[in-house]
């Protein structure tokens, strides 16, 4: 599928960098894409991923460029992050892929006034889970088509070899998300987006009582 709904959503996760950012957190990297552009605006980027070939690619694809994204391979509930270090963390559709309590460990990683931002799955289990896919379908479908038609039109004659991150299919409804959150990361906000995904932004030193912007 040529067309990648995390990437959609990087321009809409680069506006929660925090004004003077210097240090940030990306968590299931992948091979990079979203880590380059943070480490383009001047960040130091740490990016973690548990798949080893993945992590292979983001090296060689960000190899010989100065103040690149420090790639490594590691299980993020198995490492011990440095408290207080991150003014930015991000999670591109990979927190379902560990227990949502890890966003404790993440929380207690970001420098103060940091930002978490997740971008996350959730799997359709309600009548409003199925209204907000209804209008997913076409356009993504048109999408795909777009982005398959200019892919085409740049590709070298040789087809392209393009290397994944595993997935996982998301288990946790959105209204049980909602629910740990409100405990876990008080003062975060959460709102559908569309492609089957949602948006939680949490600011460290946010109000005390979660919030719950469903648009």
């Amino acid at each position: 599928m040529p067309f990648d709904h995390n990437d959609h959503y990087h321009r809409l996760l680069l506006r929660f960098v925090p004004r003077g950012c210097r240090t940030a957190l990306d968590v299931g990297c992948g091979t990079g894409r979203f880590a380059r552009r943070l480490a383009g605006l001047g960040v130091a980027v740490d990016a973690v991923d548990p798949a080893a070939e993945v992590i292979a690619v983001a090296r060689a694809l960000s190899a010989g460029t100065d103040g690149g994204p420090r790639f490594e391979q590691g299980d993020i509930t198995r490492m011990e992050l440095p408290a207080g270090r991150y003014d930015y963390i991000s999670c591109l559709a990979s927190i379902h892929h560990v227990p949502f309590g890890t966003v404790a460990a993440l929380r207690e990683a970001l420098a103060p006034g940091g930002v978490l931002v997740i971008l996350g799955c959730y799997p359709e289990r309600t009548a409003a889970d199925l209204a907000w896919s209804l209008p997913a379908v076409p356009v993504n479908a048109a999408a795909r088509l777009a982005v398959a038609a200019g892919d085409a039109l740049r590709r070298a004659p040789a087809a392209r070899t393009r290397v994944k991150a595993p997935v996982r299919p998301p288990l946790m409804p959105l209204r049980q998300v909602r629910a740990e959150a409100a405990a876990l990361l008080p003062g975060c906000t959460i709102r559908r987006l569309l492609f089957w995904r949602y948006l939680l932004v949490f600011r460290d030193g946010a109000r005390p009582a979660a919030t719950d912007a469903r648009a």
